[in-house]
């Protein structure tokens, strides 16, 4: 069910001085080369993640953000690249300068308790630019810090973990890595669980580098001379949350044929999503659209991938059809073209996009264009399970869309059951519109389940 677009919470967050956190330890004073698949134009991005925990009254007297910010010096040891700064090298090269310098890191205080953002928490609310400070002069993709956190104590006792992200360091998986350990240091672990590995070199293009797939996820998209394309970022964005329960998920899921029906959760909710969004946004028939899939391709490579490896290793297959065929076909259709490009991941994949990345000289990049949505399950990467001694999070994920991408979340509501949330990002009518073709699809699915069931019954 959506969310409301209007919700009436304001608070005040008074913040404190930004501080400069550097590694508890002297640390390697080197250069490291990121990989060539960090290293593409389309990770040249900050991302961000908010983590709500709840009063813990074990933990009474102490302070969320000296202890949070005293742990982060000590992780820092283990993993002080991120206390370097990103440099360009020889031919636009990334290159991580490990000089031991800092994060930077912000305490502040909301006169907001945690009860007021209602249950279950929805990933969309006023004041986000509050809970993630951005620094002014912090905010660049070279020579700026890689990561800033900011630790908000509320009035109850809870507090919110916010942290903003240099993409071309992790991805998802990478960056829940290196909080899991922050909360072994803050919940006073000696050792970390998973020790962190570089070795960047294993996502280099071959020499000579070998583009073995055709990767339309990165087609230069240009206008027909009769339909104008909508070139983002678009007029007046507006952000909405939508919520996915065992329930609804069960009712979509009848809707496909029954080949299809043991899909994932995140194939099903993608198909949705995608089919609604293009009904929504107003394209011409013929236009053609892409949903891009963030796919974690670890597991698909032999040997295995190393444990503990914290870059990234996601590439982002795109399924492509035209508005018509998307819209007018069954959901299955649109199921199926999302299956098929998440089955073509492969180690090889994965090497062709590397070379692809340096055959284009680090300029690949998604098409920029409304037609374009990308979708990445975070449901289990795990951030909800960081715990810094106040427990397990209550919501963790990046709460907004930025442009066409949106992320699946794992939510809960107050009996426990556990479902998916997601947000959107479009202008205001095509956010109208796309809330009403969604639950015009799960009251077609609800129908549909109330017809088999008549039937089934008048047969018996």
């Amino acid at each position: 069910m959506a969310k409301p677009s209007n919700i009436p919470l304001e608070f005040t967050v008074r913040h404190c001085e930004p501080e400069l956190v550097t590694p508890a330890k002297p640390t390697p004073y080197e250069q490291k080369l990121v990989s060539d698949i960090d290293d593409q134009e389309a990770f040249r991005l900050h991302v961000p993640l908010f983590n709500f925990y709840q009063y813990e009254p074990s933990m009474e007297g102490k302070d969320p953000a000296e202890i949070i910010r005293e742990a982060l010096a000590q992780t820092l040891v283990c993993y002080y690249p991120f206390a370097g700064r990103l440099r360009e090298g020889a031919n636009g090269k990334l290159i991580v300068d490990c000089t031991g310098e800092d994060v930077m890191f912000i305490k502040a205080d909301a006169d907001v308790t945690f009860e007021q953002f209602g249950e279950p928490i929805c990933p969309q609310f006023p004041c986000l630019d509050q809970l993630l400070y951005d620094v002014p002069g912090s905010e660049g993709i070279l020579n700026c810090p890689l990561l800033l956190v900011q630790v908000t104590r509320l009035k109850c006792g809870g507090f919110i973990f916010a942290l903003r992200l240099n993409h071309v360091m992790s991805d998802g998986t990478g960056l829940a890595q290196f909080l899991f350990a922050l909360g072994e240091m803050a919940r006073g672990v000696a050792t970390h669980l998973i020790s962190p590995v570089w070795e960047r070199h294993l996502l280099d293009a071959r020499l000579p580098a070998r583009i073995t797939f055709t990767h339309r996820e990165y087609d230069e998209v240009e206008a027909p001379v009769t339909t104008p394309i909508t070139i983002l970022p678009f007029d007046n964005p507006v952000q909405r949350s939508f919520s996915f329960g065992f329930a609804e998920v069960s009712l979509l899921r009848s809707l496909l044929p029954p080949h299809l029906h043991h899909c994932t959760t995140f194939e099903l909710i993608t198909a949705c999503l995608w089919r609604c969004r293009t009904l929504a946004i107003n394209l011409d028939p013929d236009e053609e659209v892409r949903m891009l899939c963030v796919v974690n391709a670890r597991s698909k490579f032999n040997p295995s991938f190393p444990s503990g490896y914290y870059g990234n290793v996601i590439v982002l297959p795109a399924a492509i059809t035209t508005v018509k065929s998307l819209c007018e076909k069954p959901l299955g259709y649109a199921m199926e073209l999302i299956k098929r490009a998440k089955a073509s991941v492969t180690e090889e994949y994965v090497k062709s996009v590397a070379a692809l990345t340096v055959a284009r000289a680090k300029q690949i990049h998604f098409p920029n264009v409304i037609g374009t949505y990308i979708i990445s399950d975070l449901t289990k990467a795990g951030f909800e399970d960081i715990d810094f001694g106040w427990g397990k999070a209550v919501f963790g994920g990046p709460m907004i869309a930025v442009g066409v991408i949106s992320h699946l979340m794992p939510t809960k509501n107050k009996k426990g059951e556990v479902g998916i949330v997601t947000s959107v990002c479009l202008p205001a009518p095509a956010m109208e519109r796309f809330a009403k073709e969604l639950d015009m699809l799960k009251h077609q699915a609800s129908e549909g389940k109330k017809s088999k069931s008549i039937s089934i019954s008048s047969a018996l």
